[in-house]
């Protein structure tokens, strides 16, 4: 489908972008707008829905990202305050890495705190 894509908007290669301005080619534009043209109403249509939705996955992608890198940052804070609860976060649900973050932060803080910054960066 990617490749497809990038078939019907030849403008979004990195080839034809200019450097450090982000902006495509002027001719490679305008070719691309005179092959749109070009098509059938029935064509274009098909071509808008498939850009709506590669849009969508795309924001939608983009945002998951920057949540994850958010989501971890507060997961290792938590991890640090309440390993506990960190633990539980991060696994979303009652299990044996939760019973175990709980026992060693009753047991001795320290080996808590380690465990569940072990369990939130997915080292364990």
């Amino acid at each position: 489908m990617a490749a497809m894509m990038t078939s019907f908007l030849p403008f979004q290669t990195s080839a034809s972008l200019v450097p450090g301005g982000g902006e495509p080619d002027p001719a490679t534009v305008k070719a691309a707008l005179a092959e749109f043209k070009s098509l059938s109403k029935k064509e274009r249509k098909e071509r808008i829905k498939e850009v709506k939705k590669e849009l969508k996955t795309f924001k939608k992608e983009n945002k998951s990202n920057r949540s994850k890198k958010v989501d971890q940052v507060v997961l290792i804070i938590l991890a640090i305050l309440l390993p506990p609860l960190a633990v539980y976060l991060h696994q979303g649900e009652i299990n044996g890495k939760f019973w175990l973050s709980v026992l060693l932060t009753i047991l001795f803080y320290l080996p808590g705190i380690i465990y569940a910054l072990l369990v939130v960066t997915d080292s364990v």
